[in-house]
């Protein structure tokens, strides 16, 4: 009756197998699986920003030229908190806090580690060409026809996107927040500033924006998207234990927005290659790598 039950139940006869000779495989994906949990390999989150993408790809580059393996993996915003709370990922490199992570924040501190600002002073916030003539978020109720009714804003789960929501309704705005990525978000506004056609987007610094076209962050008198923020560095609990020269280097790590924008800058050309530049830069800035390495930088300035 045994040998029965176990030709209809595969599954228990796997178990059966498993406690009796431990001769059954994880199935893929089932958190037994330990890739990436060698003292040698590091797993980095991060989000579909330029910015993000810029940072991570340096802090790996410099990882890897320390001899590490180390694996870049996009996620939305809660699932990077999710991931490194839950100990599936290593470390991030583009948590912005205060304001715009700050709900994932909440919900992750408890099962993760701070160490700090890499980079101080960014900002989030509407952006519009500098030709627009209003500039205070109050003011767009009055011109919603020359916007288009909308906001062109990013990934849905985006800290930034929910601040957005909030700040429609504290302005009663009537205006409907387009979902996009940052660069559908970017390839509209290069339209509208093409045509000269007035447009507001959900904006941050350090962006490349900024440096190809001329814009301006919109006023907000009632604070809805908080004052200036910094971009931190957070990793998993343990890390420190498990991968210390790995911990280190990112503890030490810092730069500045100038700096982020020499590699944002370089992604942005025709069939740019993230590593290739990310490897480039840091070739080309032994002192600063050397400084991360070693014991860190100051956020602002770029300098011990």
């Amino acid at each position: 009756m045994i040998d029965k039950l176990l030709q209809r139940r595969p599954v228990l006869a796997c178990m059966l197998a498993l406690a009796l000779v431990s001769g059954c495989t994880a199935p893929s994906g089932d958190p037994a699986d330990t890739s990436f949990k060698s003292s040698h390999d590091i797993k980095l989150a991060y989000v579909d920003w330029s910015s993000c993408s810029a940072a991570t790809h340096v802090v790996k580059a410099v990882l890897e030229q320390q001899g590490f393996r180390v694996k870049a993996v996009q996620l939305t915003g809660a699932a990077m908190y999710s991931a490194l709370a839950q100990g599936d990922a290593d470390a991030t490199v583009c948590a912005w806090l205060p304001s715009t992570h700050a709900a994932y924040y909440a919900r992750a501190q408890d099962r993760l580690i701070n160490l700090g600002p890499n980079m101080a002073g960014t900002r989030i916030g509407l952006v519009v060409p500098d030709y627009v003539s209003i500039d205070a978020i109050d003011q767009l109720a009055a011109h919603v026809d020359q916007f288009g009714h909308r906001i062109v804003g990013i990934d849905p789960d985006a800290g930034e996107m929910g601040i957005a929501r909030k700040a429609i309704e504290t302005y009663k705005l009537p205006l409907k927040l387009v979902e996009g990525t940052d660069a559908s978000m970017a390839a509209a506004l290069g339209r509208a500033i093409d045509e000269r056609q007035w447009i507001v987007v959900t904006g941050w610094t350090p962006h490349w924006m900024w440096a190809r076209w001329k814009l301006k962050y919109l006023a907000d008198p009632k604070g809805s998207f908080g004052g200036a923020e910094d971009i931190d560095t957070l990793v998993r609990k343990g890390l420190r234990h498990d991968k210390p020269k790995a911990y280190a280097i990112l503890d030490g790590f810092r730069w500045t927005s100038a700096q982020m924008q020499q590699v944002m800058a370089a992604d942005r050309q025709p069939g740019a290659n993230a590593d290739e530049n990310a490897r480039a830069w840091v070739k080309a800035h032994p002192e600063r790598v050397s400084d991360w390495i070693s014991g860190g930088v100051d956020t602002r300035t770029g300098a011990k």
